[in-house]
């Protein structure tokens, strides 16, 4: 695609990048915070202030992993709630996701991403008084529990806002909106290690920074906030027809009464018949209606899951540790090259969403983002295991280079397109459900990854690196067999990717597919919608005037309309 399409396609559709981009600002205080917490662990002045530089190296490991996986706990707790008090992990996985589900159900998408940002918000206000007319010990319970409520709030959004963009953004452009996320987490965290540099401050000092930076953010993203509609998904399961073709049109800047707008619309009430207003449990349980609609919701928890153990969080949280133990020692230096880390992959994140996600596709980004990571790990690994004592040698600084593309490759693949493909494969009418489950996945792990990682880099080093490695690989290849190619394909039509020979599907759209299956092919998805009855919807008539019944009918279809 030239440029001068490229711009056009930017202004056609600029009320859906508006969109994406005001749903996905408070991410940018999310990514403020991964950056920040890293370095606020390695500062003298906070080691000092909280007693950590009179600890053991177990202890002081231990602690660091407590103050950093305690927002991740607020995640998952928010993830897994109404879960009863004294019950074990595993029976809170399995019973809970279901506090974003009822209100992302009930309320619709939008105020519920208005009210995760007002929690988030009260948790960096409650953190920015940590240290200021408090003691060390009553600081440090305050820290926790601000970061904890905090992390409410973000577990809140990170199941709402894939979903509300998903469902909203064209087709054409629905990977670049959802992959919007990484670049606002980028964004934060690149912006906390430009201002972490300015600050000699007490604790408090550090936090309050990033709740005013926060709540500006909020403010001036209002604008743009205000004016996004509903997602169109919802509106249809509420029936509310109109306001559901109005959003549509308002995305898509085109008329309601356009055939696109009412083909599409025709199809998304197609998709929910007999599927409306399903609560929350009946949701769960669907998820097991049948082997397609089963698979369909087990991949975006397996996504999120495998997303956590490419180490990119041990990263984040860690990287002054980790760049100390391959050799830069100096806090200053260490700080540095965490900063530039948070430079080269908000940088990436941006060429990968602009030229990369929409022509290469989803498969090609994680397989490749996900071999390459890993060679990147297995690299660092070997380096530490044959320098165990951090000093500067010259294979040193291929090693941070090694990290620094680890970065590239992370956001190439495994950075965003989870979330991209996880809210496009799970089913419209249970994708809150199942969006709440590969957050809860999300935060479990995230809050795994933030615990284990300090005992796992002083206990058995370079392993860790060789643990993420190996796993980035395992990863690769299940992608390559087993997730289809969703690029392109409009969020009601992916279930067809789903039936018929999965396997050899999934195999010719991976890199190198087509060779090794010779001439045997899938079914394409219009062969088997016109295989089927009664799934095309024709775009002749739409709107509040149809019932669901026509809409089924096979007098209605048609295989000739192309909707948003």
């Amino acid at each position: 695609m030239n440029l001068k399409k490229e711009l056009d396609e930017l202004l056609h559709y600029r009320n859906a990048y508006f969109l994406a981009f005001s749903a996905t600002t408070g991410y940018v205080c999310f990514g403020w915070d991964i950056g920040l917490i890293g370095g606020v662990l390695a500062l003298p002045s906070f080691q000092q202030y909280f007693g950590l530089d009179q600890e053991s190296v177990a202890a002081r490991a231990a602690l660091s992993g407590n103050i950093v996986s305690i927002l991740q706990a607020g995640g998952l707790w928010v993830s897994l709630n109404a879960c009863r008090a004294g019950a074990n992990l595993l029976s809170h996985v399995s019973f809970g996701a279901l506090v974003s589900t009822w209100f992302a159900s009930r309320y619709g998408r939008k105020p519920s991403m208005l009210a995760s940002a007002i929690i988030f918000l009260i948790g960096s206000v409650i953190q920015s008084i940590v240290g200021l007319g408090s003691t060390p010990v009553v600081g440090l319970k305050l820290f926790y529990f601000g970061r904890f409520f905090g992390g409410v709030g973000v577990g809140l959004m990170a199941a709402l806002v894939p979903t509300y963009v998903s469902e909203c953004a064209p087709r054409a452009i629905r990977g670049r909106c959802t992959g919007s996320i990484e670049v606002a987490v980028g964004l934060g965290n690149m912006l906390s290690c430009k201002y972490f540099f300015t600050i000699v401050a007490p604790p408090g000092c550090l936090t309050s920074l990033r709740s005013s930076l926060g709540q500006l953010w909020r403010r001036y993203s209002n604008p743009f906030w205000t004016d996004s509609p509903e997602s169109p998904r919802w509106l249809v399961e509420r029936k509310r027809y109109e306001d559901a073709a109005k959003s549509l049109a308002y995305i898509a800047r085109v008329d309601p009464a356009s055939p696109a707008v009412q083909s599409t619309l025709l199809e998304i009430r197609a998709d929910f018949v007999g599927r409306h207003k399903l609560g929350i449990l009946s949701q769960f349980r669907k998820m097991g209606e049948n082997k397609t609609i089963a698979l369909r919701c087990v991949i975006p928890p397996l996504l999120t899951f495998f997303q956590q153990w490419t180490g990119t969080n041990a990263i984040n949280y860690y990287a002054p540790q980790i760049f100390a133990s391959i050799g830069i020692s100096s806090t200053t230096a260490s700080l540095l090259a965490t900063g530039i880390y948070g430079v080269v992959k908000f940088v990436v994140t941006c060429l990968v969403l602009g030229f990369v996600i929409e022509s290469w596709g989803r498969k090609r980004t994680l397989f490749y983002g996900g071999i390459a990571q890993g060679l990147m790990m297995l690299w660092i690994g070997g380096y530490v295991a044959i320098h165990p004592q951090p000093k500067v040698v010259p294979t040193t600084y291929v090693s941070i280079v090694a990290i620094y593309l680890y970065g590239v490759f992370f956001c190439l693949g495994w950075g965003f397109t989870p979330l991209v493909l996880g809210s496009e494969v799970a089913p419209g009418h249970l994708r809150p459900a199942v969006m709440s489950l590969a957050s809860s996945m999300t935060w479990l792990f995230t809050y795994v990854i933030a615990q284990i990682t300090p005992t796992m880099l002083a206990q058995i080093t370079w392993g860790t690196y060789v643990v993420f490695g190996v796993a980035s690989v395992v990863m690769a290849v299940w992608v390559w067999v087993g997730v289809p190619e969703t690029t392109g394909v409009q969020l009601e039509d992916i279930k067809w990717l789903f039936e018929g020979d999965l396997w050899i599907r999934c195999v010719q759209d991976a890199p190198g597919g087509r060779w090794l299956l010779g001439k045997r092919r899938a079914m394409s998805v219009d062969a088997l919608k016109k295989r089927a009855e009664g799934v095309v919807v024709e775009g002749a008539r739409g709107g509040s005037d149809v019932s669901d019944e026509e809409i089924m009918a096979p007098e209605k279809l048609s295989d000739g309309l192309h909707g948003i």
